[in-house]
This record gives structure tokens, sequence and C-alpha cells, in this order.
């Protein structure tokens, strides 16, 4: 069976900026953010994922096509953050994104937080039964404040700590 999650490499560019679209086009719905006049979103994260190593891009796959994609930062500092998480709408609920997310926490294991809007119901379901998933009952969930958007409700962070796959026995990644 072909790997759900693989490690993007730069000849994955193209296909991570046209899931990178997506991506931005779905959040609109929760942000009321209309793209650039080129008709692009902001894609900061996604060059700086691709550039600084602090940071990995990683696709997901349904056999040999794109069905997502995952940001990861913070790979130096005491915490990872899932900055940037996306399923393509065609491989929706059939367990692609919750066990992609299990395999790149494993992947790095240790303290790790996603942020969402509580707008965004689908991603308030979703986040809380992957961090059970992976965390059991070890998560928690807080509101802050957007950095320099004081007209944005607070952002959704959970937190939970992902252990080595090694682990799986004592009630982690179950």
């Amino acid at each position: 069976m072909p790997d759900l999650v693989r490690l993007a490499s730069a000849a994955d560019q193209p296909v991570l900026e046209r899931l990178w679209l997506m991506f931005r086009h779905d959040l609109s719905e929760h942000s009321d953010q209309l793209p650039m006049p080129d008709g692009t979103f902001r894609d900061d994260r996604l060059r700086t994922a691709l550039s600084d190593a602090d940071w990995m891009p990683y696709l997901l796959m349904s056999d040999d096509r794109p069905a997502g994609l995952a940001l990861v930062r913070g790979l130096n500092g005491p915490t990872r953050v899932l900055n940037s998480f996306f399923v393509v709408r065609g491989a929706r609920r059939r367990g692609i994104g919750a066990q992609a997310v299990v395999e790149i926490t494993a992947r790095h294991p240790g303290p790790w937080e996603v942020a969402f809007q509580d707008a965004n119901r689908a991603a308030v379901r979703f986040w809380r039964h992957v961090a059970t998933r992976v965390a059991g009952e070890g998560w928690s969930e807080e509101r802050r404040p957007v950095p320099r958007r004081p007209d944005l409700p607070p952002d959704v962070w959970i937190s939970f700590s992902a252990a080595r796959p090694s682990d799986h026995g004592r009630g982690a990644l179950e």
C-alpha cells in the first residue's frame, strides 16, 4: 500500500501550490478573505515551509494522488505546530486526515499545538477527535487572540503530546 503521508520535496512545489489555493479557498468561507488581484492567496507560510529548516511540508496521498497537505513548524523548538492542514473535499470523511495527523505527530514526538476557528464547525469536531485519538484525554483547549488582528475572534488552540511509535502500547496513538 502506498504511503499516506510523505515528505514533500522541491519537485512537489507545483502540487503544493495548487493544494494551497484550494486550502485558502476553503478557509475564505470562515475568514471572509478574498483572493489577491491575481486570483491567488497569500502563500508565505507555504514558501517558508519549503525553505526553512524549522518547517516541514508533507503531502497527504490517496494511492498515487494528492489528497492534501500539512505544514509543520517549530521542529527546532520545544513545541511543534501543525501550522496548516488541508484534506481535499473528495478525500474527506474517509479517515485520511485523522490518520495523517497520527502519522505526522508520531514522526515528531513531543508537545504539539494546532489552531482553528470556532466558526469552522467541521474543524472543531475534527481536531477534538484527532487530539483524543493521539493523546487520549491528555489534551487541552484554549482561545488566544489572533496576533495583530483584534478585529477577529480568537483562535482555538488545542495542545497535546504525541508519543514515539514504540510507545504505542502505552495509550498514545491508539
